[in-house]
C-alpha cells in the first residue's frame, strides 16, 4: 500500500456545515469527496465533478434498495413479476 499523508483544509463553518449535509446526501464523506475529487485530478489532468443530490425518484430507489439489502429479500416473487415490472414501466 502506498503511503498517505494528511491534507487539512481551512473552511469557513457554514460552508463546512452545508458542505457536510449535501456530501452526506449523496453518501459521502468529507474525506471520500477530497480523494475522489484528487483521484479524477489526477487522471483527468482537469477540474472535475458535478455531483447533485438526488431526486425525490432516485431517492426513493436507493432506500428501496438499502432496505431489500438490509432485510436480505428480494424484490420480486418470481421472474415473471420482475418481466411484467420491466414491461409496465418500459413506456410501450
Amino acid at each position: 500500500m502506498a503511503a498517505s499523508s494528511m491534507l487539512h483544509v481551512r473552511l469557513d463553518d457554514e460552508v463546512k456545515t452545508q458542505g457536510n449535509a449535501v456530501l452526506d446526501a449523496l453518501g459521502l464523506s468529507a474525506s471520500d469527496a477530497v480523494r475522489l475529487l484528487y483521484h479524477r485530478l489526477v487522471a483527468d489532468q482537469a477540474f472535475p465533478l458535478e455531483l447533485k443530490v438526488p431526486n425525490a425518484e432516485t431517492q426513493a430507489a436507493m432506500a428501496e434498495a438499502h432496505a431489500i439489502l438490509r432485510e436480505h429479500r428480494a424484490r420480486f416473487d418470481n421472474p415473471a413479476s420482475l418481466i411484467e415490472d420491466l414491461e409496465a414501466h418500459s413506456g410501450k
